[in-house]
C-alpha cells in the first residue's frame, strides 16, 4: 500500500472528489481528508498541489506507479482529454464506436483505467436514456465500482479528527490527550514524534486549568533540530499558540485554552462535556470503568500463622489485600484471594505435644482454647524449659510430615480453632479470603526442586543444602532444601509461584507483606525468571508495607509491651464510636436512635481503622491514633461518611418537604451554572483516570484521595449552592445523587460501610 496523500475539500456529489476516490481505490493509495484555503477539491502532498478531477486521477496513478505501457498511456491521456474538452450527450458516437470495436467494458485495454473513471463519472451526470446501447451497458457495468468509491468518502480518515471511540472513552484524560494528539498530527503530520508519556496531565494548580499539554517544548526542539520549523514559529510558545488555534474555540470538550510559562497549553473541560458525564452516571447507576482485557490474578494477603492470634501486624496486609482484590475485580479481572497461612513447620511439633498434654480428651471433644497467644507462649515455654518435651516435639514433626494419624488429627484441630479466631477478624473487616496455606504446597516442593536441578541451577552447599544463587545484587542464595532434608519458606514460596503461574495460570501475582520481606520475594521472583516459568505477559509483584507505630514511634504494643490483638484493636474503635454517637444523641445532634447505635458504630469504627491505613502510601510507617482516625474533620472515614450522610439527608428532605423524589427525575437535565457545581462535576469525571492509575501500582490510597477530594467538593457545593427550594433544585438534586453513587462505589473499593444517617 502506498503512502497516504491528503484529499482536501472533498465533498459529496462532486465529480472531482469522486474521480480521486475511485482512482485511490483502483491504485491502492490511502487518502486522508483535510480542509484547505483552496476553493475546490485537491490533492496535497507536501508542497505539491493538484486540482481538477482528471489531474488528481492521473497523479494517483503516477504516485502508485501503476502505469502500463507507453501506448496505453498515450491513449488513456487522449481519452481523458476528450472527456474534459469534447464529451457531451451529443458526442457519444466516438465512445460508442470504440466500445463496439474493442472491449465493451473499457476504452483502453482490458482493465479499468483512469480514462474509464473520468468518462463514467461524467456519464453519471447525464441523461442515460439518450445513450447508445453500448454506452448504457458500459455505464451499468462500472456503476457498482463507482458507487463503492462514492461511499468510501465517509471512511476516509480526517486529519485532526478524534475518533468516536476516543471521544466516548470513560477517561477524561484519554479524551483530552486524543484531542491534542489529533491536533498535533494535523499541524505537523508525521514530521515529529510525540513525547512518550505524561505530556497530557492534570494541572497541578487548579486556578490554571483542568489539564495541561506540555508537548510544545519537545516538538519545537525536534523541529528546530531537523531544520523544519514552520514560518512564524520562533519559540515553543508559538507552537503552543498554533495548537490553541487549531483546536479552535468551539471544541465540544475543551475551552479556555491558554499558554502558560515556557509553552504549556492549559485548558478546561466544557460544562456540556461534564454534564454528559453526569447524565451517563445517573442513567447507568454506576461509575464508568476503564476498558481492560480481563486476566487471572492471584493476590496473596493476610497470611496469619496457625495457633497464633491475628495481631496489629496483620492489619495492613489484610485490609490492603482486600482492597486490591476489590479493585481488580471491579474492572473485570478474575482474582484468586489467597490466604497463605503458616500451617506447616517445626513449630507444630511442640504445639501438638502441648495440646496432647494439656487436653488429653482432645479425641473426644474440641479443646477449649480461648486464647491462642497464651497457648502458643505456654507451648514455647515448655519447649525451652524441658529437654524431654523438646525431644518429643521434634519427633512429632517427623511423625506429622510422615502422615501419622494422631499428629495429623491434632494439627487439624489447631487449624480449625485458629480459623474460627481468624474469621472473627475477617467478619469485622468484611474480608473474603480462601485459605491455601504452606501445607498445600508441601507435596509440590520436590517437583519444583527437580526442575531447578535439571536446569543445573542448584548449588549443593556444605552439609548437602540445595541452594539457588539468583545473582546480583543478592550474595546469599535461596535455600530450596535444608541440609537435614527439610523445607523452609524459600521452598514453599518457590513451589507456590510455580503452582500459581502454571496451574492457576495467573498473569499477575501480587504478594502483600511487610517491607522486611521485600528481598526474599525479589529473590523468589528472580529464581522463577531464571528457570523460565514466566512468559512475557506474566508479572510478579510485591507490595511491602510499613510499620504500624504507637505514639512513641515504635511498633504499636499494649502498655505491658505485648502485641495488640487485632480483634481488641477493632473493638476499641467501635467502643469509642459508640460513646461518641450516644453523646451526639444526648446533645440532639443526630437523628439516629439508640437502637441503631451499635450497627452505625460498627460501620464507622471499622471503616475508620481501615481508611486511616489505606489513605496513605502503604510503604510508609504511621502512628496509630484513635483520636485522629475518629475525627469528624480532615481526611478520615468519619468525615467522608458525614459528607455522604449530608447528601442523603438533602435528598430525603426533598422528598419529604418538596415531594420530589430524585429517582424519578429521569427527564431532568443537570446544568452546571455555579463554580462549585462545575468543580464537583469535574471531580466526578476523574474516577476512571484514578482507577487506571491505581491499576498500575495497586495502592488504594489513590481511591481514598479521590473520594476525599470528592467529599470536600460536595461539601463546598452544598455550602455554596442552596439546593432545597431553589430554582435549580432538580438539577442540584441530580448532582447530589450522582455524587452519592460515586462515593458508594469508592467506599466499596476500600471497604468502607456506608450509612444513611449519622
Amino acid at each position: 500500500m502506498a503512502e497516504s496523500l491528503l484529499l482536501v475539500n472533498a465533498k459529496e456529489n462532486c465529480a472531482d472528489t469522486l474521480k480521486a476516490l475511485w482512482a485511490s481505490k483502483l491504485f491502492g493509495v490511502a487518502l486522508k481528508a483535510d480542509t484547505s484555503d483552496v476553493p475546490t477539491a485537491a490533492l496535497v502532498y507536501g508542497d505539491i498541489l493538484v486540482q481538477d478531477g482528471n489531474a488528481m486521477a492521473q497523479a494517483l496513478q503516477l504516485y502508485a506507479r501503476a502505469s502500463s505501457g507507453h501506448m496505453d498511456n498515450m491513449l488513456v491521456e487522449d481519452w481523458c482529454e476528450w472527456e474534459k474538452t469534447s464529451m457531451s450527450e451529443k458526442s457519444l458516437t466516438k465512445l460508442s464506436n470504440a466500445l463496439e470495436s474493442s472491449s465493451p467494458l473499457h476504452v483502453v485495454g482490458s482493465t479499468t483505467t483512469i480514462a474509464d473513471i473520468c468518462i463514467v463519472v461524467k456519464l453519471s451526470t447525464m441523461d442515460a436514456s439518450s445513450f447508445p446501447l453500448s454506452v448504457q451497458k458500459y455505464l451499468e457495468a462500472h456503476c457498482p465500482a463507482m458507487e463503492e468509491a462514492k461511499d468510501s468518502l465517509k471512511d476516509v480518515p480526517v486529519v485532526g479528527e478524534v475518533s468516536e471511540e476516543d471521544m466516548n472513552n470513560p477517561s477524561a484524560q484519554h479524551v483530552v490527550k486524543a484531542i491534542f494528539t489529533s491536533t498535533l498530527k494535523k499541524l505537523f503530520g508525521d514530521n515529529v514524534e510525540l513525547p512518550q508519556q505524561n505530556w497530557v496531565a492534570r494541572c497541578s494548580k487548579p486556578k490554571d486549568g483542568d489539564y495541561q499539554c506540555t508537548a510544545a517544548m519537545s516538538i519545537f526542539a525536534a523541529l528546530k533540530k531537523s531544520g523544519s520549523l514552520p514560518d512564524g514559529m520562533q519559540k515553543p510558545q508559538d507552537v503552543a499558540q498554533a495548537i490553541i488555534k487549531t483546536v479552535g474555540g468551539s471544541n465540544p470538550v475543551l475551552m479556555d485554552l491558554a499558554v502558560v510559562g515556557p509553552g504549556f497549553v492549559v485548558c478546561r473541560l466544557t460544562p456540556s462535556f461534564l454534564e454528559k458525564g453526569i447524565h451517563k452516571l445517573l442513567n447507568e447507576g454506576k461509575l464508568p470503568k476503564p476498558s481492560i482485557t480481563p486476566y487471572t490474578c492471584v493476590v496473596d494477603f493476610s497470611s496469619p500463622n496457625i495457633a497464633k492470634e491475628m495481631h496489629v501486624g496483620h492489619l495492613r496486609s489484610t485490609i490492603i489485600g482486600e482492597s486490591v482484590c476489590r479493585i481488580l475485580e471491579f474492572v473485570g479481572h478474575k482474582v484468586h484471594r489467597v490466604n497463605h497461612v503458616g500451617d506447616w513447620g517445626t513449630q507444630f511439633g511442640m504445639l501438638i505435644q502441648y495440646l496432647k498434654e494439656e487436653y488429653p480428651e482432645f479425641s473426644k471433644s474440641m479443646p477449649n482454647i480461648t486464647d491462642l497467644t497464651v497457648f502458643y507462649k505456654n507451648a514455647k515455654q515448655r519447649f525451652d524449659d524441658s529437654p524431654e518435651f523438646k525431644k518429643t516435639s521434634q519427633l512429632n514433626v517427623v511423625k506429622l510430615q510422615s502422615g501419622d494419624e494422631e499428629c495429623h488429627k491434632i494439627w487439624t484441630i489447631l487449624c480449625d480453632v485458629s480459623r474460627k479466631e481468624f474469621q472473627k477478624v475477617y467478619d469485622r473487616l468484611d474480608v473474603t479470603v480462601k485459605e491455601c496455606g504452606e501445607s498445600f504446597y508441601n507435596s509440590r516442593i520436590p517437583g519444583a526442586i527437580e526442575e531447578f536441578e535439571k536446569a543445573k541451577l542448584i548449588s549443593d552447599e556444605e552439609g548437602g543444602a540445595k541452594c539457588v544463587f539468583v545473582g546480583k545484587p543478592f550474595a546469599i542464595p535461596l535455600m530450596l532444601q535444608k541440609s537435614d532434608g527439610g523445607y523452609g519458606y524459600d521452598s514453599t514460596d518457590i513451589a507456590a509461584l510455580k503452582y500459581r503461574l502454571h496451574t492457576l495460570k495467573a498473569k499477575r501475582i501480587i504478594c502483600i507483606t511487610d517491607y522486611s520481606q521485600e528481598n526474599h520475594f525479589k529473590m523468589c521472583f528472580k529464581a522463577a525468571n531464571l528457570i523460565g516459568w514466566l512468559d512475557e505477559n506474566q508479572s510478579l509483584e510485591h507490595i511491602g508495607f510499613g510499620t504500624v507505630q504507637g505514639e512513641d514511634g515504635k511498633r504499636f504494643k499494649t502498655r505491658s509491651g505485648d502485641t495488640v490483638r487485632l480483634v481488641d484493636l477493632l473493638d476499641e474503635a467501635v467502643h469509642r464510636m459508640k460513646e461518641s454517637l450516644l453523646e451526639r444523641i444526648k446533645e440532639k445532634k443526630t437523628s439516629i436512635t439508640e437502637e441503631s447505635v451499635p450497627e452505625v458504630a460498627e460501620a464507622i469504627g471499622y471503616s475508620a481503622v481501615k481508611y486511616f491505613d489505606l489513605s496513605r502510601n502503604p510503604k510508609s510507617n504511621y502512628k496509630f491514633s484513635y483520636d485522629q482516625m475518629l475525627d469528624t474533620k480532615g481526611n478520615t472515614a468519619v468525615y467522608l461518611l458525614f459528607a455522604y450522610a449530608r447528601l442523603e439527608s438533602i435528598m430525603a428532605k426533598a422528598k419529604a418537604d418538596h415531594n420530589i423524589d430524585v429517582v424519578e427525575l429521569k427527564d431532568e437535565k443537570v446544568v452546571l451554572g455555579h463554580a462549585s457545581e462545575r468543580n464537583l462535576a469535574l471531580h466526578l469525571q476523574q474516577f476512571t483516570d484514578v482507577i487506571e492509575t491505581t491499576l498500575e501500582d495497586l495502592f488504594p490510597y489513590h481511591i481514598c484521595e479521590f473520594v476525599y477530594n470528592l467529599s470536600v467538593a460536595a461539601s463546598d457545593f452544598v455550602t455554596q449552592c442552596h439546593v432545597l427550594g431553589s430554582p435549580e433544585m432538580k438539577s442540584r438534586l441530580l448532582l447530589c445523587k450522582a455524587t452519592t453513587l460515586a462515593m458508594r462505589e469508592a467506599f466499596d473499593l476500600v471497604g468502607i460501610r456506608h450509612v444513611q444517617r449519622i
